[in-house]
Order: C-alpha cells, then structure tokens, then sequence
C-alpha cells in the first residue's frame, strides 16, 4: 500500500517537511544537515488578543437593509448591510479580533558534519514517524520522530552506525517576537524555554535530554545541551499551554513524568494506537505506472504539463489526508485549523484561523467515509463551544432566536463578526450542524441524536423561522444572503450580498429535512416539524438560468468572476445530497452545466477548490474528469511533502482533506439511499482494491475490481437493516444482520456471508 513519502534531500522550507502530530502537538521535521529543524506547535498556542470580544446589537438597521433589498436597490442595500450588520475587520480597513495561530517554537539539533553522502527521509504514514539517514565519512547516522498516540509527547531519537560517534547540541528557539518574552534554561538532561505573551497566556517548551553513552553538558545561558560521545540519544519533548494563569512549567513536567525513557516501548505503545486507526482503510491500484521508490518531488514533476500516470502517487495522496486527519485530531480538543496542527508564523494567512464557509467543513469531509468517526469529536466540540455566545449573536445581529456562527473564528467560543465584507452569512451554522447529521448517519446513536445533534438542530432552526421574510412575491427568503464568497455584476465587492442566494436556500433544505427526519426518529416535537415542513414547501425551489446552469442567486445575476473559486451553489451535489443522479434530471443537467462553466472559465485554481471540484464530479459519474482535476491538485497545488496549497504558495490543509474525501467518493457512494460500489471509477485504474470504507447505515465495505469490472465485494453490518446495493446496472436488496459479513460478486450476487468475531 502506498504509505510512505520519499525524499533523496532535506527540506528547502518549511512546507516541504514533514508534518507529525498528535493533535494536542504537533512538530514538522525538515531533515536539514547539519543542523535539523523540528519546528513546534501546540493546539491551544492562541494569543488570547480577542478572547472576551463582543459585538454590540445592530438588529435595528435591518428592516431598512430589507426595505432597500425589496426595492431593487441592491447595491445600497448590501453596502448598508455590510456596513451595519458587518464586522469590525475585512474591507472596513482595521484589524479584525481573530487572533492568530502561534508556533511553539523550534528544536536545533546541530550534529556537525556538513559533507553528506547517501542523504534519504521518509515518512512512514502507517505509522506517523518521520525518519532522515545520512552518511558521514563513513559512518551512517539517523534521527527519528513521532508525536507519540497516547501521551502529549514528541519523541526524538538520533543515532549513529560506530559506538560514541553522536555529537549534538540541542537548544529551544523561537522566531523574534516583540510581544513574547523568552527565557532559557539547561540542566544535564534537559532544556527549557518558557514565553509569555503581553496579554498574558504562557507556554512551556521542555524536554528531556537521554543520551546512551557519552556525556551531557548543560550551557543554561544559552539554553542549550551539549552531547558529546554518544551511541544514540533520546529526546522527549512536551508543550504546556496556559491563559488563566496556570504554572506552565509544572504542567510540563507532570506531562513528562513517568514516560518511558526506551524507545522501543515508546514506538510500540505508539504504534499499536496509530496504526490501529491508520490500517483501518487500505487502497492499492496495483497496476499504477508509480514508482513509490522514487522522490515524491521528481514523481510530482512527472506530472506537470504531461498526460503521465503515477496511479500508486494519488493513492498516496489520498492516505496522506487520512494520515492528516489522525494527526490532526488523535488526542486534539480542537478541530484542525486552516494548517491544520502545523504554523511557523507569528502572523499566518487569515491568522491560521477556523473558516467555516467551506475549509473548516472539508477537514471533517473524510472522516465518517474513511473510518475515522472519532475525529470528528473535536469538530463538535468546536460547535458546543459556539453555540452559548452564538444564540448572543443571532439577537445581537438579527434579533433572532437560535445561533448565528461567523464565517472566520478562532477557539474562543465567540460568535462575532470579524471581516466586513464576507461576513454577513447565515449559513456556517447549518453547514456545521451537517457532519452532526452524518455522524447519525455513520454511526447510529440515538443518543447522540437526542442529546446532542437535535437539540442543535433545533437552535439552527429557530433562527431560519425568525430570519425568513416574505418577499415582493409572498416568497420566504433569507435576505441579506450572499454565496460564499461570490460577486455578481452590480453587487458589492468582494462578496455580492442578495434577496435568497441559491446556497443559503440549498443549507436550509439540508437543515430541516434533518431535523424533521430526527424529530421522528426521537419521536418529538410534533407541530414544530409541520413549521419546518411548511417552510421547505414556501422557500423558492433550484432554478435554471439562461445558460442552462443551476442559478446561483434566487435572480439570475451575470457572474463577476465565472471562474471563482467557491462551488456554493452546488452544496446541493456534494457535499449535500439534495441533487442525485436519481433525482430531477434537469437540476442535476444544470448543476454538471455549472461546474463545467465554472472550470472553463479557470475554475479549481487553489488546491482545495481542485478537491471540491473532484468530489462534484465524482457525484456527477465524470471519473475521467474528476481524476484529472485531482492530478491537477498533485501537480499545480502540492508541495514535495505533499501538502496542500492556496495561490501563490500558501500552505492549507483542507485540500488534502477533499483530495482523500474526492477519492473515496470515486470508489463508494452511498446517499440518497443506495451503497454504489465504484461510482466514478477512471478507466486508468483497471485494477485495484479498497477496504474498510465506511457507508451510511454503518456498513463497512471494501471492494477488488480487475479489468475496470467489480470482481468482489464486501459488506460488513455493524448495525443491520435494510441495505440496498447498486454496481452499474445491477441492484440487490439485502436484508443484513448485526454483525455479519456478506460477500457479493460482480452480479450483486451473494457468495456467501460470515459472523464477524471483531479483529
């Protein structure tokens, strides 16, 4: 199986390294000689600037925003809402109170040794360490790392080919920061670094020092750890994070105390945790023109301006968004960020921040289809934090009962608006309360559905009960509303705000029709689901505009930029399931028609847009195409590491997440009611297998095809019921048992099934 990234050189720059993490922690090793980089980063390093903010109420101005809206003054009407309803950031010209997402800082490893010879790196995704050897006058050296499963530690090890050849300072750095004070220390097994920022949070970088062998010599003004004549050398490494005035450096050592100090039991208590999650899923194409013994940078290059196929480099891609996800989430509080767990920068793009009108929501599209349903933990917590300071905002900003979330946040659980221009949005809410469905969907919980998916479900809801108003026409519209983050001709800029945009109607469907169906499941609230369905029959259906595309806005604007970046408009598709191939032809011709424009006109021109695009056309059946826009994502928007990127060269996770999401799509499919096997399967993959994906209704499945035909497959029911089952023409109905495992051939016919005893 494609799991391991290959490099014959270090890291030029930061996102060329290597990430590992365990969610709480996170570090990138660049592999450089002499001196190695392992740069560092904790979930929780926020500054705290905008902590307690607030906004004051600007509910008030609406009616007149409306009134201008109804009259046709568009124009006026969204620059009034932009500047009443809009945050105190964005396009109004002062800094929003998001705050930034900080780096740790750095472990300098200096090993001496500058002439190098037989220079190799590699990450192993199946087990998230990242190693380097190097040969040096003959003697091989080699140094380790893993953010370690179990326990909020970064382990190190450094070793070398001849007894009491290592020879390492060791030293704690972080990048010039006029708002932190630093302070150093050393002692013979260990090196600490405490900062403080003004506002007044801490962090404690420490880290234990275990060499076999030789001698250890503290320098504590310089903060460093001099080793000198070792066999091999241990570095256990830990972060503490502290905004109330916590004492950091205790909380470090306690994080620290009672780690093994061998490495061998370290890699196996970690190992048996991450690759347990890790191997869940596999995905082999066996016959891929790939070589996985060469570069992933040459590999990359290979496929730059060329008709290449490097089948066993996408499988790569799509296990490193699993890889991410596991080390982005494993032990996290947080969900992942715009980077993910991974930032060098004191002031990174969009401040590192949690964007929720596409990129916080493409971290988590993998999680369920991929096995990983614990992932998403983070991410409803995230949505818990929100919603008290939420339902503060929605009377605040609308008068409105339920929650409102912004577009751009960061941890604190404040829901206020932070960049005028873009966020005057109603839709992250509904958007977010999505994946509580899906993990119902996955995973069965009734329980997760009573306590805490409805209950948000309901809070969502009241506010769209409140915020809906009649149009000129006696329609119920959202007004303002705008398509994340598109302009029309006419419209206010950067964002056109307007009566009903088609994706705030597409969110309201997906919403509703799940708090009616959980409402029923629950056997609750009776006359509030009549209101919800009533509100489905009286908001505007899809509408066709007149080049034959799914409309973007309730009136039929010209599109400012037709090749934007953003699929709003298409959330019905993927990732909602309001469109189907099964569904209205017509709807889903316009939608095929939309993203086809959009990608003619320069469409899918940042690596996550690429992904967005390989999954809709995955929905679509368009194998062929939704291929190439993932080799498009590989060869325009991937660092050699394999990284996601945004223009020019930004690093951001999200699409790494959307690649792994685009891929099991083309392989598995499974809303609207029916598990499809191989929906989108590119002629350029005539073998392969996959197992372990997961389909709604708890069905686990994987799936072996030869000759670009379906040759086996496997369901596993973990919960039982009905499942219907479709491959090209063929469709079974089976009625499944807990617990059992059927098999099926390339007819949908059964060849047989067994109880499954777990692993």
């Amino acid at each position: 199986m494609a799991s391991h990234v290959r490099h014959d050189k270090p890291a030029s720059e930061y996102i060329e390294g290597y990430p590992v993490g365990n969610g709480v922690l996170a570090a990138m090793l660049l592999g450089t000689v002499p001196v190695e980089r392992i740069a560092l980063n904790h979930e929780w390093l926020w500054r705290a600037e905008g902590r307690y903010r607030d906004f004051e109420p600007r509910h008030q101005h609406l009616d007149d925003i409306r009134t201008l809206f109804f009259e046709g003054k568009t124009f006026e009407a969204a620059t009034l809402a932009n500047e009443k309803l809009g945050g105190l950031g964005g396009t109004s010209g002062t800094p929003n109170r998001v705050d930034a997402y900080q780096p740790a800082g750095d472990l300098f490893l200096d090993t001496g040794g500058e002439q190098v010879s037989e220079y190799k790196r590699e990450l192993d995704l199946s087990t998230g360490i990242a190693a380097v050897h190097y040969t040096v006058n003959d003697v091989a050296f080699g140094r380790e790392c893993f953010a370690h499963a179990a326990r909020k530690v970064i382990c190190v090890r450094l070793m070398a080919s001849e007894p009491r050849r290592l020879d390492v300072a060791a030293r704690l750095s972080r990048i010039e920061d006029p708002d932190c004070t630093l302070a150093f220390d050393a002692q013979k097994n260990s090196i600490r670094m405490v900062g403080r920022f003004v506002e007044g949070p801490a962090f404690c970088v420490l880290a234990h020092v275990r060499p076999t062998g030789g001698s250890a010599t503290p320098d504590p003004q310089n903060g460093c750890c001099r080793i000198s004549g070792a066999d091999q050398l241990l570095i256990l490494l830990t972060i503490a994070v502290a905004h109330d005035g916590e004492d950091v450096e205790t909380i470090a050592a306690q994080q620290l105390a009672g780690v093994p100090p061998e490495w061998d039991a370290l890699v196996a208590e970690h190992t048996q945790r991450f690759a347990a999650m890790y191997n869940r899923v596999t995905f082999d194409l066996d016959l891929g023109a790939g070589d996985d013994s060469k570069p992933a940078d040459e590999r990359l290059a290979a496929l730059k301006g060329s008709d290449t196929s490097d089948n066993d480099l996408v499988a790569l891609l799509f296990n490193f968004g699993r890889y991410l996800l596991i080390s982005s989430t494993l032990m996290a509080e947080l969900p992942p960020n715009l980077q993910g767990k991974w930032n060098e920068a004191l002031n990174p793009p969009w401040q590192s921040d949690l964007h929720q009108d596409m990129n916080l929501q493409m971290n988590y599209w993998p999680a369920e289809v991929c096995n990983l349903a614990e992932s998403t933990g983070p991410l409803f917590r995230h949505i818990e934090r929100f919603t008290p300071h939420g339902r503060e905002m929605a009377r605040a900003l609308y008068n409105c009962r339920g929650v409102w979330f912004p577009i751009q946040t960061d941890p604190w659980g404040r829901a206020t608006p932070e960049s005028r221009g873009w966020d005057v949005w109603i839709g992250a809410a509904a958007w977010l309360a999505q994946h509580m469905w899906w993990r119902y969907e996955w995973g069965g919980d009734d329980e997760f559905l009573r306590e805490r998916a409805y209950p948000f479900f309901k809070e969502v809801a009241a506010f769209y009960e409140d915020y809906l108003v009649r149009d000129p026409q006696g329609r119920l519209v959202p007004v303002p509303s705008q398509s994340p983050e598109n302009t029309f001709v006419g419209g206010t800029w950067p964002v056109s705000l307007c009566v009903g945009a088609t994706m705030d109607f597409q969110l309201i469907h997906d919403l509703l029709t799940h708090a009616v169906a959980a409402s029923e499941i629950l056997d609750v609230d009776a006359e509030l689901r009549e209101t919800w369905r009533t509100i489905l029959h009286e908001i505007p259906p899809l509408q066709i505009g007149r080049h034959g595309q799914l409309q973007e806005w309730l009136d039929d604007y010209e599109d400012a930029e037709p090749g934007h970046r953003h699929f709003s408009h298409l959330f019905a598709l993927y990732p909602g399931d309001q469109l189907t191939l099964d569904g209205d032809p017509d709807l889903v011709q316009a939608a095929r028609v939309s993203v086809l424009r959009r990608l003619a006109a320069g469409g899918g021109h940042t690596g996550w847009s690429c992904a967005w695009t390989a999954c809709l056309l995955a929905r679509l059946g368009d194998a062929t195409l939704a291929l190439a826009y993932l080799k498009r994502l590989l060869a325009d928007w991937t660092t050699s590491s394999l990284l996601d990127l945004h223009p020019p060269r930004i690093f951001q996770v999200d699409g790494s997440f959307g690649a792994t999401a685009a891929v099991a799509e083309m392989l598995l499919q499974s809303h609207a009611g029916t598990l499809h096997l191989l929906p989108a399967l590119p002629s350029t993959w005539p073998e392969g297998r996959v197992t372990g994906l997961v389909a709604r209704g708890g069905f686990e499945v994987s799936i072996t095809w030869k000759d670009g035909t379906l040759t086996e497959a496997a369901l596993l029911a973990r919960r039982g019921g009905p499942c219907t089952v479709r491959y090209a023409e063929n469709l079974v109905e089976l009625e499944t048992r807990p617990g059992t495992r059927y098999h099926l051939n390339h007819a949908l016919r059964s060849v047989g099934d067994e109880r499954w005893e777990g692993p």
